[in-house]
């Protein structure tokens, strides 16, 4: 078993992209429960109640949705040093170092084989609440909160071609660890669920069924507890808000979820994995097999065929 890599703390921020900016900054503010931290340009700066840094989503007007970038903040500068030289002889696409924006400072940026662009950083904004209305009533939490009320941000799923490739890049750039996994009839990896720290999972890859390229699945808020997601549910219901699946509980990782589509169409998740960590140094990766899915989730919920082929951005057609 190789050498665990601390090098990695832990996701940072996700880079949503959104065609109908306005509608998704108010979903994420108004009825996700976000704070808005602050803007500049096309972007708009997000994070939940209890994340330390000044954001962990940032919401840019594009053209298209999916995912502008994934964002990791290194364990120290010197994990970051060791990560870009790990990154750089691995063969992988370099895109090099960026200037930071207003929640981060300079990042080195990176490319999977699929289309996605990851990039690690240090320097790091803490939030500072800017009022009164936004500083928790106790001290040991990061401010008050509204809406669905997500307290940080969880992780995210990626589509890809071939997982075991992504894997592959997961394990030598990031020094991630796999948790758990699917493996097909056909001997191909169909998902892989990553962790850079004792979290069990932060990135989860699946395989691409729609035809695209550089997609995202879904972004996912952890909430305090199960309650929470009931509530959001009404919550979503009540503004119009299009629920694809769930509440329900997930087999692998056995988290709690509900989702949903923003305004532009990406997937956002609420999710409560209770209290279970990845604490063994030498975990083994669960495996599930192609008939252990076709069971379905934890209690019987068959997945909906939506989950398996939407993502962002759409693939377009050919037209005949």
């Amino acid at each position: 078993m190789p050498e665990p890599c601390h090098d990695i703390a832990h996701l940072g921020h996700v880079e949503m992209l959104t065609d109908r900016f306005e509608e998704s900054l108010d979903f994420f503010t108004r009825v996700y429960g976000l704070k808005l931290s602050g803007r500049d340009g096309d972007s708009a700066y997000l994070r939940a109640w209890d994340d330390y840094e000044h954001a962990s989503l940032k919401l840019t007007r594009a053209a298209t949705t999916g995912v502008g970038h994934v964002a990791y903040r290194a364990a120290s500068p010197e994990a970051l040093a060791r990560r870009v030289a790990a990154i750089e002889a691995s063969g992988y696409r370099v895109h090099g170092w960026v200037e930071g924006d207003q929640s981060h400072g300079r990042a080195f940026r990176f490319e999977d084989p699929f289309g996605h662009v990851f990039e690690i950083y240090w320097d790091t904004v803490w939030y500072a609440p800017r009022e009164d209305a936004e500083r928790a009533a106790l001290k040991n939490t990061a401010s008050a909160f509204t809406g669905a009320a997500p307290r940080r941000l969880d992780h995210l799923n990626l589509l890809a071609e071939d997982v075991t490739e992504f894997r592959r890049f997961m394990e030598t750039c990031l020094g991630a660890r796999v948790t758990e996994l699917i493996r097909l009839d056909n001997g191909r990896i169909g998902g892989c669920w990553f962790t850079v720290n004792n979290k069990t999972y932060d990135l989860a890859c699946t395989e691409e069924h729609g035809g695209g390229d550089g997609r995202l699945h879904h972004v996912t808020y952890a909430t305090d507890q199960r309650e929470d997601i009931l509530r959001a549910a009404d919550i979503f219901l009540q503004n119009g808000v299009h629920i694809e699946t769930g509440p329900h509980k997930h087999a692998i990782q056995g988290t709690f979820f509900l989702y949903v589509w923003e305004p532009a169409g990406n997937r956002v998740e609420l999710a409560n994995a209770g209290a279970r960590l990845i604490l063994a140094p030498d975990w083994e990766p669960v495996v599930w097999t192609q008939k252990d899915r076709m069971k379905g989730q934890a209690w019987g919920l068959k997945t909906i065929e939506s989950f398996h082929t939407h993502g962002t951005p759409p693939v377009r057609k050919e037209s005949a």
